[in-house]
């Protein structure tokens, strides 16, 4: 699954390139030949995350993330694992989401993915949380949105090592969102522009009905007005 999925992503920029698979006759195992990043840090490990970028670099990050998760779902697939562990940096600052081995096809509406957990717990959608295994695309969206947060402060949105202590704080979250009339928190993302919370809310609204999608993502005028000033 992986390396099919990889090879339907081939040529976009934001999204790791397969350069072949590779098998041992002895052993059976069987490597995928990855697109050498130089460096090879991930943007959990990157000093993104220690030096708090500046709304302009996370909005350009977050239109190749989007843009790779566009793809994924427009060829309909799901990555289920979006996390800044995932995601590559390159030298000169572009990103590349990496590591589909939790990935799957998406299911036709009214079918259930199997019942297992995936994904990595702090980045995993309420639906997940919830047991519902009727997800979508939507469920990465979230894992977008958590990726996001994290840039925008340093750290994780969830810090929770349970379900138990993660369905307490998600609550805690919706709280918050609930009380600042459905955005974020201002004291937690004082520096943010309106529009960006704007998308930050739309990525990480518990219903996944009323979730961002990528291609409304990329339509959010937090995006193209910027787009607009630079022309």
């Amino acid at each position: 699954m992986e390396a099919g999925c990889l090879h339907a992503f081939r040529g976009h920029p934001s999204i790791i390139g397969i350069d072949g698979v590779a098998a041992d006759p002895k052993t059976g195992d069987v490597h995928l030949v990855l697109e050498l990043i130089q460096g090879g840090l991930s943007l959990h490990d990157s000093d993104y995350m220690w030096r708090t970028p500046s709304e302009d670099t996370i909005r350009e990050m977050m239109r190749q993330l989007i843009g790779a998760a566009k793809k994924v779902h427009g060829l309909g697939f799901i990555h289920r694992d979006i996390k800044s562990e995932n995601i590559l940096v390159c030298p000169l600052g572009e990103l590349k989401l990496c590591d589909f081995g939790s990935a799957t096809r998406k299911k036709p509406d009214g079918k259930p993915h199997q019942a297992y957990p995936v994904g990595t717990l702090q980045y995993n959608a309420p639906e997940l949380l919830d047991g519902n295994w009727y997800y979508g695309p939507a469920i990465d969206m979230w894992g977008l949105g958590c990726v996001m947060a994290e840039l925008l402060s340093g750290e994780r949105l969830f810090q929770a090592e349970s379900e138990y202590e993660m369905t307490a704080e998600m609550s805690e979250l919706r709280d918050r969102m609930t009380s600042a009339a459905g955005k974020l928190d201002p004291e937690c993302l004082k520096d943010l522009s309106e529009d960006g919370r704007d998308v930050l809310t739309g990525l990480l609204a518990f219903c996944p009905e009323k979730r961002l999608t990528a291609a409304e993502a990329l339509e959010h005028q937090w995006f193209n007005n910027f787009k607009a000033a630079l022309d």
